[in-house]
């Protein structure tokens, strides 16, 4: 669907629209006044109608163009000939303005760093349809060599983060201008597994302990709910339900605004423990009469930078504790609970997952250090019924009936 769009710079009205795969504008000499838009709609009614009928000649309506030429009808049927497509830098444009209206601010935010840093400076001027897969190897094999500010390598995580609205471009490209997409085949490069490092039931009692008056509220929140950094940051008392004991997630405050959870399955209820009523009921007393729970003096949400710099990373090292990310409180949240025999669907419910898979594939090697359920409990039971030799001792002989028979058969 086109529209007509007034110039910020000259405040000139200008068409938008697209026309055989590619997105035109074209430029007016109209100033932006509600009749003269409505004049240009009208005439982007006619044009839209022609191209439905397959009758529209740019050249008829917008002749000294250079749109014009490269769309008579026979530098079409070249194009078709010859499969021409767009250049990587107008489709992927186009393509990030499409899709950005289902996307999260900072979402958005990232894919146009994505494509600034990186995409463009590669691809954008060759044609969508001729980037080969010999092209895309390259490319990632060059991202390999790139250096961050701290002199590092870009992890495989973060290569893979760039790679993605490229093979989202590719494929978009393939389907609307019928070519088979360079991508296909190309896998993602592996992630190494990073160990998660939850906290001990003494180690979180020694932080709560210890940490300032001012924060023992939020980190008890933290350590008992799982809730992420966004989370607990972005968390607003109207989301605290004290008569049915629950947290209600609905938000996290991403980059300093508040935005809509990043899935179904952060969409959740949190169910209180009795520690983490009873400090929400202490913190609603400092901070009830603002909107959000954790907040400054002048009622604004924590900068998640600051409290780890200056409350976080100095608590731990006056402690000895091991230096860990703020994040690792949720960690921490899931090994308690696993430990303490909760269902683990209703685990997952808590954490934002949508299956319990995840949580066994991360959590569950954690659970014997706090447990003991470590096969000691086997080991015992062996130890009972055989002697070193590997005979079972007299004590343990089987009173079975039918193993009787069968050791007096032998």
């Amino acid at each position: 669907m086109g529209k007509v769009v007034a110039r910020p710079e000259t405040g000139k009205l200008f068409f938008d629209f697209r026309y055989n795969g590619k997105r035109c504008r074209e430029q007016t000499a109209l100033g932006d006044s509600p009749a003269n838009r409505r004049k240009l709609e009208s005439i982007l009614r006619k044009i839209e109608a022609e191209i439905t009928l397959g009758t529209f000649e740019y050249g008829r309506y917008f002749p000294n163009s250079p749109n014009a030429e490269n769309f008579s009808k026979r530098a079409i049927a070249s194009a078709r000939e010859y499969h021409e497509t767009p250049l990587f830098s107008c489709f992927a444009e186009d393509w990030f303005e499409e899709m950005k209206i289902q996307w999260r601010k900072s979402h958005i935010a990232t894919v146009r760093l994505t494509l600034n840093n990186y995409l463009l400076p590669a691809f954008a001027k060759k044609e969508v349809g001729r980037i080969t897969k010999a092209d895309i190897l390259e490319f990632r094999s060059s991202l390999a060599k790139v250096q961050t500010r701290s002199a590092k390598n870009l992890s495989a995580t973060r290569i893979n983060h760039i790679m993605t609205p490229l093979r989202m471009i590719l494929s978009e490209a393939a389907n609307r201008f019928d070519f088979s997409s360079p991508y296909h085949g190309i896998k993602s490069l592996r992630v190494p597994r990073t160990d998660v490092q939850p906290f001990t039931l003494d180690e979180v009692k020694l932080i709560l302990d210890t940490v300032r008056p001012d924060f023992r509220e939020y980190f008890t929140v933290r350590f008992f709910t799982g809730l992420r950094t966004g989370e607990i940051d972005g968390l607003q008392w109207e989301h605290v339900d004290f008569r049915r004991r629950q947290i209600l997630v609905r938000q996290s405050l991403v980059n300093g605004e508040l935005e809509y959870t990043k899935n179904d399955g952060s969409f959740r209820t949190i169910d209180m423990s009795q520690l983490v009523h009873d400090a929400l009921m202490r913190q609603r007393k400092v901070t009830g009469s603002n909107t959000f729970v954790f907040c400054t003096r002048s009622g604004t949400p924590l900068s998640h930078n600051n409290v780890t710099k200056r409350v976080w990373y100095p608590l731990l090292a006056h402690l000895n504790l091991r230096k860990r990310r703020p994040y690792q409180t949720r960690h921490t949240a899931a090994t308690l609970w696993l430990a303490s025999g909760e269902s683990p669907e209703w685990i997952a419910q808590q954490m934002g997952h949508t299956t319990t898979e995840m949580l066994f594939r991360v959590y569950s090697r954690y659970v014997p250090n706090l447990t003991r359920r470590d096969g000691s409990a086997f080991e015992r039971l062996l130890l009972q019924s055989f002697d070193q030799s590997g005979s079972t001792t007299a004590s343990e002989t089987p009173t079975n009936p039918s193993m009787m028979e069968l050791n007096h058969e032998h």
